[in-house]
Protein backbone atom coordinates (compact mmCIF):
# COMPACT_ATOMS: atom_id res chain seq x y z
CA UNK A 1 0.00 0.00 0.00
CA UNK A 2 1.30 3.31 -1.15
CA UNK A 3 0.62 6.68 0.63
CA UNK A 4 -1.78 7.73 -2.25
CA UNK A 5 -3.88 4.69 -0.89
CA UNK A 6 -3.50 5.41 2.71
CA UNK A 7 -4.91 9.41 1.98
CA UNK A 8 -7.90 7.68 -0.14
CA UNK A 9 -8.85 4.58 2.44
CA UNK A 10 -8.18 7.50 5.07
CA UNK A 11 -11.35 9.80 3.44
CA UNK A 12 -8.30 12.61 3.44
CA UNK A 13 -9.10 15.15 0.73
CA UNK A 14 -5.77 15.17 -1.52
CA UNK A 15 -6.85 18.02 -3.73
CA UNK A 16 -4.33 20.09 -1.92
CA UNK A 17 -1.36 17.74 -1.39
CA UNK A 18 1.24 16.60 -4.01
CA UNK A 19 2.64 13.22 -3.51
CA UNK A 20 6.28 12.44 -5.32
CA UNK A 21 9.27 10.30 -5.44
CA UNK A 22 12.90 10.94 -6.12
CA UNK A 23 15.70 9.38 -5.28
CA UNK A 24 17.95 9.76 -2.06
CA UNK A 25 20.29 12.16 -4.35
CA UNK A 26 17.63 14.41 -5.14
CA UNK A 27 16.47 15.20 -1.69
CA UNK A 28 16.91 18.79 -0.68
CA UNK A 29 15.01 20.05 2.27
CA UNK A 30 12.59 22.80 0.45
CA UNK A 31 11.63 19.56 -1.97
CA UNK A 32 8.68 18.01 0.29
CA UNK A 33 7.97 18.67 3.83
CA UNK A 34 7.56 15.51 4.74
CA UNK A 35 10.02 12.25 3.37
CA UNK A 36 8.92 8.58 4.07
CA UNK A 37 12.24 6.93 3.72
CA UNK A 38 13.34 2.96 4.41
CA UNK A 39 14.88 3.17 7.59
CA UNK A 40 18.30 1.95 6.26
CA UNK A 41 18.29 4.79 4.09
CA UNK A 42 18.83 7.36 7.28
CA UNK A 43 22.37 8.51 7.05
CA UNK A 44 22.01 9.31 3.24
CA UNK A 45 19.98 12.23 4.15
CA UNK A 46 21.70 13.65 6.77
CA UNK A 47 21.02 16.91 4.82
CA UNK A 48 17.59 16.75 5.90
CA UNK A 49 15.87 18.24 8.84
CA UNK A 50 15.08 15.04 10.92
CA UNK A 51 11.18 16.51 12.10
CA UNK A 52 10.67 16.14 8.13
CA UNK A 53 11.66 12.25 7.96
CA UNK A 54 9.43 9.56 8.63
CA UNK A 55 11.12 6.27 8.70
CA UNK A 56 9.84 3.45 7.56
CA UNK A 57 11.37 -0.64 8.44
CA UNK A 58 9.68 -1.60 5.54
CA UNK A 59 8.21 0.69 2.17
CA UNK A 60 6.25 -2.86 1.79
CA UNK A 61 4.66 -2.54 4.90
CA UNK A 62 1.12 -1.22 4.86
CA UNK A 63 0.37 -1.35 8.43
CA UNK A 64 3.29 0.35 9.02
CA UNK A 65 2.81 3.25 6.24
CA UNK A 66 -0.57 3.52 7.70
CA UNK A 67 0.03 4.25 10.83
CA UNK A 68 2.64 6.41 9.97
CA UNK A 69 0.78 9.10 7.90
CA UNK A 70 -1.85 8.43 10.37
CA UNK A 71 0.81 10.40 13.02
CA UNK A 72 1.36 13.11 10.32
CA UNK A 73 -2.44 13.47 9.73
CA UNK A 74 -2.88 14.15 13.18
CA UNK A 75 0.27 15.93 13.87
CA UNK A 76 -0.90 18.70 11.11
CA UNK A 77 -4.60 18.31 12.41
CA UNK A 78 -5.66 16.98 8.99
CA UNK A 79 -9.15 14.99 9.00
CA UNK A 80 -9.09 11.13 8.44
CA UNK A 81 -11.37 8.29 9.49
Amino acid sequence: MNIQNVLNDEGVDTGNFELSHMDVGSATPDSADYFFIESTLETALGNLPKEKVVLLKSIIDADETKQKVNEILDKNKINHK
